[in-house]
Order: structure tokens, then sequence, then C-alpha cells
């Protein structure tokens, strides 16, 4: 496969997520049709960014302050979406990243959205639920120019959830004088949600793993599965590949590792994890420090966390076969050059993970018709979706002699600036 080329600043430590994004695009030029040149500067550039101050009365009656983002990337392709996340270390670079990501993500899987995203800096573990409550109707009311069911869709992501979603919608539908189940995603099925969403990107995850495998020739039945972050995304995954044969040998969160090589019964697991707060003192494995858990010997390495997880310090004692990235950005470049140089398949984030947008795209479908799916059309639906987009990107990455992620972005890439070619410029 061809190698990355890394722009000097990369060879610096702590790089940030969005001169990791714009390497990956660097990574994309050379390979983007002629007529598309002139217009890859689009990707390089978010549309807008918008910083917004939330101060909320706290329930001492103190009033406190948290800063806001909410970044629209590129919409050449359709109305901006992309999630919420709560988190004490957002920042705006990271939310243009993830914005930017967002943007690939969705032309990958050709779902007819742009890419967005939004964040605030808090810990919500700190706050009441009250608390809670007041910051995401007064973030919402604060972002609320850019909102819309046909201009910006947000949908969950780290720390916020289907409660959170559906104070954002009734706040949204309040200033709007009526019910507006559209404008955002991963709602309770109650308000319009849609089924099967809250394990969708879970789920894409085990299905861009088994394409993955049958061309690699690995059997998921008795695979050994690593997984990094065991929130929504890591526990639906790691269940996903249980059902279907798998040994989940590792599992890691913010709170400590276990290892148990014949394998970790997930819903055990998980049910410690919700009593306890995380996997930490779960009697079902063997505590494993976090540098151990990446040398724990996998047929699959799942990061389901957060960026620059995989980096130059621990990719060279990564035992795994094929990477899946459910996390965004959990890999740094000079990680990934490190995995290529070793033969270890990446299926990067822009395709791995894209089963959540996809099942949110669903979702916005049946809000618009109000004609909805059943679960099992759901899964059959993203499937297909995935299968299909797995296997572009991998004939792609062959025919060209690529990386995976490369091929991803120069798909994505291919489709977003072919958009914004024939939109050309207003006025």
């Amino acid at each position: 496969m061809t190698n990355t080329f890394l722009p000097s600043y990369l060879s610096r430590e702590n790089v940030g997520p969005w001169e990791t994004y714009l390497a990956q695009v660097e990574c994309v030029a050379p390979h983007i049709d002629r007529h598309l040149v002139p217009w890859i500067e689009t990707l390089r550039r978010p549309k807008r960014s918008l910083i917004v101050d939330v101060p909320i009365k706290l329930d001492s009656g103190e009033v406190a302050h948290f800063e806001g983002y909410r970044v629209h990337h590129n919409l050449s392709r359709g109305p901006g979406k992309g999630g919420i996340r709560y988190h004490p270390d957002v920042t705006l670079s990271e939310v243009m990243a993830l914005a930017a990501w967002m943007t690939i993500k969705n032309a990958v899987v050709q779902v007819p959205y742009g890419g967005a995203k939004g964040g605030v800096r808090v810990d919500p573990k700190r706050l009441s639920l009250a608390e809670l409550e007041r910051l995401t109707r007064r973030y919402t009311s604060e972002i609320n120019i850019l909102l819309g069911p046909d201009r910006d869709i947000p949908a969950p992501d780290i720390n916020t959830n289907e409660q959170v979603m559906a104070w954002i919608m009734d706040t949204y539908s309040m200033n709007q004088g009526r019910t507006a189940t559209g404008v955002v995603t991963g709602k309770p099925i109650a308000l319009g949600g849609s089924l099967g969403r809250r394990d969708a990107t879970g789920r894409g995850v085990f299905v861009t793993a088994r394409e993955a495998a049958r061309k690699l020739g690995v059997p998921i039945e008795g695979a050994r599965i690593a997984v990094q972050g065991f929130g929504n995304v890591g526990e639906a995954a790691a269940r996903i590949f249980s059902e279907h044969g798998a040994r989940v040998v590792a599992l890691q969160d913010e709170t400590g590792a276990l290892h148990r090589e014949s394998g970790i019964d997930v819903a055990l697991a998980s049910a410690h994890r919700e009593q306890a707060g995380g996997l930490k003192g779960f009697a079902g494995a063997e505590a494993l420090s976090a540098e151990d858990f990446w040398r724990a010997p996998c047929d699959f390495l799942v990061p389901a966390a957060v960026e620059n997880q995989i980096t130059q310090h621990n990719a060279a004692t990564i035992q795994a076969r094929i990477v899946v990235e459910g996390a965004n950005g959990p890999t740094t470049p000079q990680a990934d050059l490190i995995l290529q140089e070793r033969g270890i398949t990446v299926v990067p984030d822009v395709l791995a993970n894209a089963g959540g947008v996809t099942v949110s795209y669903f979702e916005w479908v049946q809000d618009i018709s109000s004609f909805f799916w059943s679960e099992a059309e759901i899964n059959q639906r993203l499937d297909r979706i995935m299968s299909e987009a797995f296997n572009s990107i991998w004939d792609v990455s062959r025919a060209r002699s690529l990386s995976l992620r490369t091929a991803a972005f120069v798909v994505g890439c291919k489709r977003v600036l072919e958009a914004r070619a024939l939109r050309g410029l207003y006025p």
C-alpha cells in the first residue's frame, strides 16, 4: 500500500484532531480528479463555526457559565448532520475535526447530509439531572439559529443520550410553535425515534469487521475481540460480536481494563458497569493495565472511546490482525503508518462507525414521512448500505494500492467536491 504523506508538524507530540484531519486531506489530494482540484481548499475550511456562552442557574442558585460549539464543515450534499458531546475536554479544534469527519463519513455511505458537530465543555457527571436539562435547553437556544430539520440535525454523542435529544427537540419545537420531531435523531421511540438506533453504530462496526474478515479469510466464529471503550458503541459491538460466535477477550473503559482468554461475558460486564459505574472490579475477568490492554493478542481490535488512543507509542505493541475504528479519530497519522507497515488492516472511522448516521438518516426519513419501519427492516437496510460501502472502498483500495483510510477519503472527498463543483459559487 502507498505510504501516507505526513506534514512536518505531525512529528510533534499531542497533535490536535483538526491537524490530523488536515493531514488526511493531504493524503487524498494527489488522487483527486484534476477538475476537482480547484475546489479541494473547501475541505480545509469549515463553512461556519459558532462559539456560544451557555449560562445556567445551578441548584445552589449560583450562575455557572459553560462554553459551547456548533460547527458546520460542509453542506454541499445536504443539511448538517452530527452529534453533540458533553465533555470537560471539548475544544473548537476537536469539534471542527469531528464535523469534517462527518462530511466525509456521510459521503462514504452516500447519506444525503453535510458534516456538522457540536459540544459543550462540561463534566455532566457533576451536574444534577435538572441542571443538565437547563444546560441542554440553554445550549439549544444559543445554537437555535443553525438548527432545523432541513438545516442542521443533531444526534447523541459522548455523554448525551435519548433524553438529551428529547430536550433539544422540545426546546426547538417550543421556539417554532410546532412539534418538529425531525430536528434531532437518536430520540426516544415515543417521540419519533427509530428502532435499532441505539445499537446502530456498534452494529455497523460489526458489519464492516465481518466484510473485512471475509476479504482477509479471518473467521468471525471463535475470533478474539478486544474493545476499548465500553459505552454505547463499544458495548453494542462487543455484544453483537459475541452473538456471532466471537470471544471478547479484552475490554477497557476509563475505570480499568479486563482480560479473559476464554471470553468475557458481555452481558455480565455490562450489568456490572451499570451498577458500579465502570468495568473496574468486575469479577468475571482479570484486571489488566492500560498498557497491557494494547498488547493483548486478538484478531479484531475495536477502539470505541475518543480520539488519539492508538499513537506512535503503542502502535508497535498492538497484536491485532484487524483494527476497526468505532470511535472518531482514534488513530494518529504516525500510528497509521506503523500499523500499515506491520501489515495490520485498519477499517477507518469514516466507514466503520457510519452505522449511527445511517440509521439517523432512516429516523429522519421516518419522521418526515410519519411512516415507521420494523427493527428487522432497519437492520437489513443498515447491513446492505454498510456492506456496499465497505466493498466499494475495498475495491478502490486494491485498484489504487491505497490503505482503506486513504481509499475512503478519496471516495468521500470526490463525492463532496463533485457536489461543490456542480453547485458553483453564489453570488
